[in-house]
């Protein structure tokens, strides 16, 4: 069985869309991308430096973007895809990109969306006190918990294998970097903002009155919740989950024994990230992983396709 996860903020990096553009096709793709979302994204995804990419409102619609190339190159068609993947998940932004992938919302549809959570998410960030992200690995976990208890930081992503994102003031999280919970270490994020927690119920509040005007369809391809690892099972309950996950933890490791008791064999993850393959190798022991970083990855990730896909030999 074959899976497609989909990466969140942090995964982006300069240059990461040059190599996509020497495939035919996907500078018109960017086109339409960048229409969508108001963004120059040829620019950013070639030209702009660490800092500009960092940029909430510019990382989120950029990483859905480099995603949804990757997808293009390897399913050329929607009957490709449908005949191919048995489901999908993100991780924080990268539910997003899901959403086009299990065919409830349209490319242009997650980008137009994904646009505004960053836009909304950069003006909360901006408006509140100084915020970030920081990954805490290793240590014992209820040891991790009770220190970020303690300097009131939030585990907002948990995402197994021994590591969790706290996010909270850049104090706190100076603190928590200065004093780690034993046997662990603190490394901070690329993100400009606590990302899934209080500080960001302004953007759900702005992002949730754009609802209204999306329609969104049953998704074709089954989709985990990053929340509770449960199936969405209507397009009504995507959009959702879609405002609600803006200011609510995101919990992989849900996620992750939700894809092993489903029985996944190969798992695809898209562009422009290597984390949940990696998480994946640490918890899914025997399941096999390619992360379609570039197009040099393309010969790697068909050939899993072609043993792992629901019409494949192994499926």
């Amino acid at each position: 069985m074959l899976v497609v996860l989909c990466p969140g903020q942090g995964s982006q990096t300069p240059g990461m869309l040059k190599p996509w553009l020497e495939l035919d096709g996907v500078a018109e793709q960017l086109a339409l991308h960048s229409a969508a979302t108001g963004l120059d994204l040829v620019e950013h995804g070639t030209e702009s430096d660490a800092e500009t990419i960092r940029d909430t409102a510019v990382a989120q619609p950029l990483i859905v973007s480099a995603g949804l190339v990757a997808l293009k190159a390897l399913f050329p068609t929607d009957l490709d895809l449908r005949a191919t993947v048995s489901m999908t998940a993100g991780h924080s932004v990268g539910e997003f990109t899901a959403a086009a992938v299990c065919g409830s919302l349209t490319a242009e549809q997650s980008l137009m969306l994904v646009a505004a959570r960053g836009r909304a998410m950069a003006a909360a960030a901006a408006a509140g006190p100084d915020t970030g992200m920081s990954a805490v690995l290793g240590g014992d976990p209820a040891e991790v918990f009770e220190r970020l208890e303690a300097l009131d930081l939030v585990g907002a992503n948990i995402n197994g294998a021994g590591q969790v994102v706290a996010a909270g003031t850049l104090d706190a999280l100076a603190q928590l970097a200065e004093e780690p919970p034993h046997r662990a270490r603190v490394m901070p994020l690329k993100v400009a903002g606590a990302f899934h927690t209080k500080f960001m119920e302004p953007a759900v509040a702005d992002v949730e009155k754009l609802i209204p005007s999306m329609a969104a369809r049953t998704p074709d391809i089954s989709m985990i919740s990053n929340a509770d690892a449960s199936l969405i099972e209507t397009g009504s309950e995507l959009l959702k989950h879609l405002v609600s996950q803006i200011a609510n933890p995101v919990r992989w490791d849900l996620c992750q024994e939700r894809l092993g008791q489903s029985g996944v064999t190969g798992i695809i993850e898209l562009a422009p990230g290597k984390v949940l393959s990696g998480l994946a190798r640490r918890t899914l022991p025997g399941v096999e992983s390619v992360a379609l970083n570039s197009p040099d990855d393309l010969e790697a990730a068909r050939d899993l396709v072609r043993r792992h896909s629901n019409t494949g030999d192994q499926a």
